[in-house]
């Protein structure tokens, strides 16, 4: 998982922006790609995220823009990177290293229709869907948390009809409005599921991209004093 320092971009984007759609320096966006793929080794792939539900298989063919919010791999041809800043990004893996997954979650994806979000469609793609709960390791990475993450009365709704268990993650706002959990709304789906080894953000304030500006880009936050934010990259993949 990156963070804003360890890259050439200039304000509002410094420094290790790598997102090539928010207005900086093609070429600084180049140079810190590079950078993360040195680091990463397995090709990275940057999906055309939309806050959907769909889900793409890597390899060695894949392309760049290819639109999905979650994808798998089954080898190390291609590594699975999430762009984020502010939605959560979620990283999976079987305790047998046959695939990895990664997911972008932000509240639409998350909650997505008739019950089902990306988090679900994930889990019914193949090889996930043929793998044991008990086997499925879940980390969560940094997304804005709790404290900021202020939503209107019917993004609650949405939610809590799906599932009344979901009002735990909602609490009201000085504003009248609702600051909702989004690491807790997807630790609660993936435990709908049955898996229970989750990792990572646990809603704490160190987590938040919004209130821990030195080391998170954060588009909420960013984008209304300055216009626009840059993007981290959560990656996960295969080395044999």
């Amino acid at each position: 998982m990156t963070d804003r320092r360890g890259g050439v971009s200039s304000p509002p984007w410094d420094s290790m922006n790598v997102g090539d759609h928010v207005g900086d320096a093609i070429d600084h966006v180049q140079i810190n790609r590079q950078r993360l793929q040195s680091a990463v080794g397995a090709p990275m792939v940057f999906l055309k995220q939309v806050h959907g539900q769909r889900v793409v298989l890597l390899d060695a063919s894949s392309s760049h823009g290819t639109e999905a919010d979650a994808c798998i791999a089954l080898g190390p041809q291609a590594a699975c990177t999430i762009m984020v800043a502010d939605c959560l990004p979620v990283l999976m893996c079987d305790t047998r290293g046959q695939w990895v997954a990664a997911a972008h979650a932000g509240w639409r994806g998350l909650v997505g229709e008739a019950g089902g979000g990306v988090l679900e469609s994930l889990r019914r793609s193949a090889p996930v869907a043929q793998t044991r709960v008990e086997d499925i390791l879940v980390w969560l990475g940094p997304c804005i948390g709790p404290q900021a993450f202020e939503v209107g009365t019917e993004v609650r709704e949405v939610f809590c009809q799906q599932d009344a268990a979901a009002t735990d993650h909602f609490k009201p706002s000085k504003s009248g409005k609702w600051l909702a959990d989004l690491a807790g709304l997807a630790r609660q789906r993936l435990r709908q599921m049955g898996i229970e080894q989750i990792y990572g953000n646990d809603s704490q304030a160190q987590w938040c991209t919004a209130t821990n500006s030195v080391r998170f880009f954060s588009h909420r936050r960013d984008g209304a004093t300055l216009g626009q934010s840059g993007r981290m990259a959560a990656c996960i993949w295969l080395a044999f």
